[in-house]
């Protein structure tokens, strides 16, 4: 079995089991929480789409880690004017496990 969630503005796929790094979301490791934003839930060949979401359908997960990743470099450059300008960024993130899926 298989859902869509939309978490964070962003749409996944996930099943029971997968581990996934979402946008940052305040929680203890260890803690667990609900998604009631589910988009479609699938088994095999059948689909169930909502519309917006699947009325009654849940995803549970458990926080696993809160991180950041990697550093991304951000540079302007503007040729023969001598204009560098370089930033760096790296976003936080929360890594979840998915424990149910209820449709």
């Amino acid at each position: 079995m298989y859902a869509v969630v939309r978490i964070g503005g962003r749409q996944y796929r996930v099943q029971k089991g997968s581990i996934f790094n979402i946008e940052r979301i305040e929680g203890e490791k260890g803690s667990s929480l609900t998604v009631d934003d589910v988009l479609a839930v699938g088994e095999g060949e059948s689909l169930k789409v909502g519309e917006p979401t699947v009325a009654g359908a849940n995803v549970g997960l458990e926080i696993l880690e809160q991180g950041r990743a990697k550093k991304i470099l951000v540079l302007k450059f503007k040729r023969r004017k001598n204009y560098k300008r370089l930033k760096g960024h790296r976003q936080y993130f929360t890594r979840v496990r998915v424990t149910s899926i209820d449709a």
